[in-house]
């Protein structure tokens, strides 16, 4: 059974997809988001706070994840694209959730609506962009030390 929260990432995703696609506007996505099935066992709180912030800082998010990338951001797959949008997101806003939730949830999101290897490209570039953005948290996990669980 699906946490409220990954229905919440997930609905995100689907959202961020929709603003990649047409550009429209955040209301009238989430609008459209609130008549699907399911939504109403999301974390409101959560996808709300993701949609509206990566929506509102996408251009700025794409950017700051491009040194990641192999190609430019505009030759991502839109899943994929979504996925780093909202990861990155996460890792930037919501401090509170560990970096390896954050990617790791953006993981099995991609692998339930991406392509068949999406999910180890967005796992990769998520994985180097929280050693830029959260570098204490990334290196106490990665030296041994505890960083904060699940």
């Amino acid at each position: 059974m699906k946490s409220a929260r990954r229905r919440a990432r997930e609905f995100a995703l689907q959202g961020m997809y929709q603003w990649l696609i047409s550009r429209g506007h955040a209301r009238e996505i989430d609008a459209h988001l609130r008549s699907t099935p399911g939504y109403d066992k999301a974390d409101h709180a959560l996808l709300e706070a993701v949609l509206y912030g990566s929506i509102n800082e996408a251009d700025a998010l794409s950017q700051q994840l491009q040194p990641y990338l192999d190609r430019p951001a505009a030759q991502l797959s839109p899943i994929e694209h979504a996925a780093l949008i909202t990861g990155a997101y996460e890792l930037i806003h919501l401090q509170d959730v560990p970096y390896r939730v954050v990617i790791n949830e953006a993981v099995e999101v991609v692998k339930t609506f991406g392509g068949p290897d999406g999910h180890r490209f967005v796992n990769g570039v998520l994985d180097k962009f929280a050693a830029e953005v959260r570098p204490v948290e990334v290196a106490a996990n990665r030296h041994g030390g505890r960083g904060k669980s699940a």
